[in-house]
């Protein structure tokens, strides 16, 4: 059997997801739900009451987390997400709630379905990462 090789670069996550201006929408849609939805109680109360600076930050990470521009690595080095994050009290509740936010906001900006749970999967061993406490 003969099969051409493939043509051109790998399509990468971040231009799955739409490049900047769709990151920014889905980054967007997460702090929103976030911040209005009483079923983030928890994870919003890990953040300050502006939300502004996070939300800049997660954009800036994301874009580079999914193979777009290093946005967050050009103005702070090695973005180092556990130590960054151990001051947290993160434990399973937490981390469920921040993954659910992220599943809600990947529905309502919509993207595609099989690569949004490819993506999820990404997230919960990142997020899975971030939990300092056992429950």
């Amino acid at each position: 059997m003969i099969t051409e090789p493939l043509k051109g670069p790998p399509v990468l996550p971040y231009d799955r997801v739409g490049g900047e201006a769709e990151v920014r929408a889905l980054v967007d849609r997460f702090y929103d739900l976030m911040d209005l939805d009483p079923a983030y109680r928890e994870i919003r109360a890990l953040h300050p009451e502006a939300l502004d600076g996070s939300r800049d930050k997660f954009f800036w990470f994301l874009c580079g987390w999914l193979g777009g521009p290093q946005h967050y690595t050009d103005r702070f080095g090695h973005p180092m997400l556990r130590a960054r994050h151990m001051p947290y009290s993160i434990g399973i509740l937490e981390r469920d709630q921040w993954l659910s936010c992220m599943r809600t906001a990947m529905q309502e900006v919509k993207l595609d379905p099989a690569f949004a749970q490819q993506l999820e999967a990404s997230f919960f061993k990142t997020a899975d990462w971030m939990r300092n406490r056992g429950v």
